[in-house]
């Protein structure tokens, strides 16, 4: 009965042990994670600040865009400029240089039809003896 009795102690000492190490290892295992999500959190939150600024950049980029576009069509009152453009949310973050890019040849062609426009307008006023349009 006593080599029972030590065997069953014993055993208990055992499983005691085997249960704090496992308590150790998950609490490290915890804490370790714990340190883990706190770092990528702050990239996520780093990143989104990144993302802010960024779309902040790009909106004031639009905005002058479109009033210097504004600027060149004032004289053309038969031309409704229509609204301020908004922005479009199934465009794609990655390809923001492209669309940017996109706006400045669009920009010039919109130059040079309101100069060839007003070089008509010039020249038919001229050939019917009137006064042409500023």
């Amino acid at each position: 009965m006593t080599d029972d009795g030590a065997t069953a102690a014993m055993r208990y000492k055992e499983i005691i042990a085997l249960s704090r190490g496992s308590a150790e290892n998950l609490r490290a295992w915890e804490l370790a994670r714990a340190e883990e999500l706190a770092g990528e959190i702050e990239e996520a939150q780093t990143a989104i600040e990144t993302a802010a600024e960024r779309e902040a950049r790009a909106a004031e980029r639009a905005t002058r865009w479109w009033k210097m576009a504004l600027h060149n069509i004032q004289g053309l009152l038969w031309l409704d400029p229509g609204d301020e453009p908004r922005p479009v949310l199934t465009a794609r973050p990655a390809y923001l240089e492209r669309y940017l890019e996109e706006v400045k040849p669009s920009y010039q062609e919109l130059v040079q039809a309101v100069l060839a426009l007003g070089w008509r307008a010039k020249r038919a006023a001229a050939k019917r003896g009137e006064q042409p349009p500023v």
